[in-house]
Parts: structure tokens; sequence; C-alpha cells
């Protein structure tokens, strides 16, 4: 069986595969280390031999867990690094080293799966925007906060911006004005987040007009689907790439 992780800011989202036909055997998110040996020492029939991922924690904490893997289950353990060009996309940084690896493999991903010309969103604790073009050059991208980086600055930064998550859920049954505080908070955080994934659509537009395809990706994509019609959501792309950037035969 293989391990694939996605070492994010904020969470560590893992799945196992069952080596020989590469079917999902269990997945999840946890937001610790500790949480994730919790969760795989609780998978009954469990057999790890690999294990590749992807981390953008710094060098010392990725160390540290693939430390606490090998001991524990014995594991191989195959690192995601930056590349100037992989899988026929050119990473378009002036310092290559410096994108983002989750970004990076979302567009190995996506370029794959579109076989042309693409824009990748990822929606997570930040929301990031990437161009590539049908010959794979990659033209740059965009970064703002994601939902929980603008709700918990409010939060944070305004004392009478108090309420929590299950306020925080009703408050998305609607876009339309907010009568609460909840709902004012969380729906203006969503139409932010939509009108920066409007906006990516359009200069996509401006660049390939209507020959590209559009894929979204990480925990909040839900939030913004309905309004990029024709855009394809996989939840899973960041690990599409990890397999082309760790092979493992």
């Amino acid at each position: 069986m293989i391990l694939e992780l996605d070492c994010g800011n904020s969470f560590i989202k893992w799945r196992v595969l069952k080596a020989s036909h590469s079917a999902v055997f269990a997945e999840g998110v946890v937001d610790s280390d500790v949480a994730l040996l919790g969760s795989l020492h609780s998978l009954t029939g469990l057999s790890l031999q690999h294990c590749r991922l992807v981390s953008v924690r710094a060098q010392e904490e990725t160390n540290r867990l693939a430390g606490v893997l090998v001991a524990a289950f014995g594991v191989s353990i195959s690192c995601a690094a930056p590349s100037r060009e992989m899988a026929g996309v050119r990473n378009g940084y002036e310092d290559y080293a410096r994108l983002g690896l989750d970004r990076w493999l979302a567009m190995l991903g996506g370029f794959q799966l579109a076989s042309g010309a693409c824009l990748v969103l990822d929606f997570g604790t930040a929301a990031t925007a990437d161009f590539i073009t049908a010959d794979g050059e990659h033209l740059g991208g965009f970064i703002c906060p994601g939902m929980p980086l603008m709700r918990n600055q409010l939060r944070t930064h305004t004392r009478k911006i108090r309420y929590d998550d299950v306020a925080a859920e009703r408050a998305l049954e609607s876009l339309v004005p907010g009568r609460t505080t909840a709902q004012a908070v969380e729906r203006g955080c969503t139409l932010m987040l939509r009108g920066f994934a409007q906006s990516q659509l359009e200069l996509a537009r401006s660049y390939w007009g209507e020959d590209f395809s559009v894929f979204l990706t990480g925990g909040d994509a839900e939030l913004v689907a309905d309004a990029l019609p024709g855009a394809r959501f996989v939840p899973d792309l960041v690990f599409v790439g990890l397999a082309m950037a760790c092979p493992l035969s």
C-alpha cells in the first residue's frame, strides 16, 4: 500500500492506495502529526510499503514527520521537490524553487488532465490561480487570502465579530445580504472568493478564448463552483501531480 500526504499550512490531507491498482483504501484530513498517526493506526488491514509526500511546511517539520512515519511503519519515503520543468510543464517563476510545491503539483495534474491550456484554482488557507499554456508554459499566477485567513483575521482584529462554526455553516445557506454578523462575514468572504475566481476566468479567456480547461481544488472550492460553470472539481489534484513527481516504479 502507498501512503500519500499533502502537508499544507493548516491541515494534512492523506490517503492510502492499494498498490496493485491504485484504488483508494482510506483517506482523510487531520490537523496534526499525532492525529495522522492515530488515523492510520485505526485502519484494519493497513500494510504500508511506500510513502510519497508534498509539504509546504518548514523542512524541519517535514523531516520530523518523515522520521515518525519510518519509525512507525518502516516505509520508504519520497518527497516532492522543486523543478524547473516536469511532465511537459515549465515553471514560470523567476526563482523556480520559490513556487509552492502544492501549486506546482496541482499544475502538473491539471496539465495532464487537460492535455492543453488550463487555469488551476486552489481554494485552501490561501486562494491561488495559475495559468498554463497549451505547450506547457506556466505564465505565473496569483495568491490571495483564502476563506480561513479572511474569516480568522476578521475574528481576531474586530472585537464584535464572534460566532461559532455552526453559525458559519448556517450562514452559507444563501448569499443574500446578511442580517447577522456571521451571515455578513461568511457571505462577504465567499463573494470575495467568487469574485477572485471569476476575475481569473476572464483573464484566461483574454489569453485563450474558450479553448482551455478550468480545474478547481482545495477545501473551499465548492464555495465558488457554481460561479464557474464548466469548471472541473478535482479534490485530489495535488495527488495527481504527486504521483507524477514521485513515481514508485
